[in-house]
């Protein structure tokens, strides 16, 4: 104790922090010595293996491998086998420990993906560094963390290709009362490479931004003391990721049905004016209750008394006044002809007004908020609003970031994976198949 003890006194008092630190260290060095000891143990080694040429690779030597474990870094020695015919050689016991092609153990992979899904790599190489003491590259934690995602990704792929070929297994589970999706687009920024030549987002503007397509799943069995609907508490589960709306669909369709979508009683999705969210759930969710987001409706009008009436706050209160009671009501129809009929000097003016008609006459049978009330249903989009804040805001749109579509795709799927409580048994999966 003499050692640990040498720097612990500050200004006359015992600095706990240092002890403790000194003590982790320590614990950490046997921990480690420990491992090392029982993984190079001396054991019985099979004369040959199998090679992937089809012959017989033989026992060559015992070699070392450096490797990071979640208590430091030891250094393995595992039997190194060799073909005599085609010369490759290789070392069974690294697949056993999953350490196959990688100097870090599944502990401290697991614990690059987990911070490197939650802030900056650099941020999570810090935190790597203070809470566990370990010492690795910012590169190393973006490499780990995109290779999980990948692998998640890739596994997402697999169940897409089920929903695709109709090959989705039935679930025995009891019914869900009211279940929802919904569904949104985000902009994350890109290097050059993934935006050039593409449009920007602004007429005569080059694209600086990619849309990440981000749904959510969750479902609804009560409602509160008012007869609001309540979400089911930790329900809602997320999917997304920067690829066309068709594929899109495919993905939502797969996480839907993962989520009892064919036992569901009652079947709704929420979402924005954007004609490739009805577009899915046309060709995905026929028969669903399809509702326009109320707020978004309502923005609809704010924007539009705004350009009727410029700096003039009462002015616009006053016109909002009948048309947003007749979207409340549900008496879509009548504001449509409201907007139709009425009559301005400014010429840009008259082509918003036939924009915003259309727009409510196009979707006037997912604004009857009454009816919508009246089954206490939720019809606001703040779940998936937020999930593109949290899922994909918090982490790929913090300052100086630009992305790769390979490299957000595999965060997105790490993310939304974890932010559904799907990691443990993605990683208890992933163990036992290796």
């Amino acid at each position: 104790m003499e050692v640990v003890f040498a720097g612990s006194r500050k200004r006359g008092s015992f600095d706990l922090e240092a002890i403790e630190m000194a003590t982790r260290t320590a614990t950490h060095q046997l921990g480690a010595k420990l491992l090392e000891n029982l993984l190079s143990a001396p054991s019985k080694h099979e004369a040959s293996v199998p090679c992937g040429c089809g012959r017989q690779a033989r026992l060559h030597e015992m070699r070392p491998k450096q490797l990071l474990t979640v208590l430091g870094p030891i250094t393995l020695q595992r039997p190194y086998y060799l073909c005599s015919h085609c010369h490759q050689g290789q070392s069974p016991r690294d697949e056993e420990l999953e350490v196959t092609g990688t100097e870090y153990s599944p502990g401290v992979r697991r614990m690059m993906a987990v911070v490197g899904s939650n802030s900056s790599f650099e941020h999570g190489r810090e935190e790597l560094e203070l809470l566990a003491g370990l010492e690795v590259t910012t590169k190393a934690v973006e490499r780990q963390a995109e290779a999980i995602g990948t692998d998640i990704a890739q596994k997402e792929q697999a169940r897409i290709k089920q929903a695709k070929q109709l090959e989705l297994p039935e679930v025995s589970a009891p019914a869900v009362p009211v279940l929802y999706i919904e569904m949104d687009g985000t902009q994350v920024p890109m290097v050059h490479s993934e935006i050039e030549g593409r449009a920007g987002r602004l007429e005569g503007q080059p694209a600086r931004t990619r849309e990440v397509k981000l749904g959510c799943v969750f479902t609804q069995t009560t409602t509160d003391e008012q007869g609001r609907p309540v979400r089911d508490e930790a329900s809602t589960t997320y999917t997304g990721a920067i690829e066309t709306a068709e594929h899109f669909g495919y993905r939502l369709y797969s996480e839907a049905w993962d989520r009892g979508w064919s036992r569901a009683n009652k079947k709704v999705i929420i979402g924005d004016g954007a004609e490739w969210i009805w577009n899915i759930a046309e060709q995905h969710f026929p028969g669903a209750l399809q509702i326009v987001d109320f707020y978004h409706a309502r923005q609809h009008l704010w924007e539009l008394a705004r350009a009727l009436h410029p700096n003039a706050e009462a002015q616009q209160r006053r016109w909002l006044r009948t048309r947003q009671k007749k979207l409340d009501d549900g008496q879509i129809e009548k504001l449509v002809r409201d907007l139709r009929g009425l009559e301005t000097v400014d010429p840009q003016l008259p082509e918003k007004l036939r924009i915003e008609a259309d727009y409510f006459e196009r979707n006037a049978r997912r604004m009857r908020y009454p009816q919508f009330r009246a089954q206490k249903l939720f019809i606001g989009s703040g779940v998936i609003e937020a999930g593109c804040k949290t899922v994909i805001g918090s982490r790929l749109k913090q300052s100086g970031m630009f992305w790769t579509v390979r490299g957000a795709n595999a965060i997105i799927a790490l993310r939304c994976n974890r932010l559904s409580r799907n990691f443990e048994d993605y990683w208890a999966s992933r163990s036992w198949a290796a």
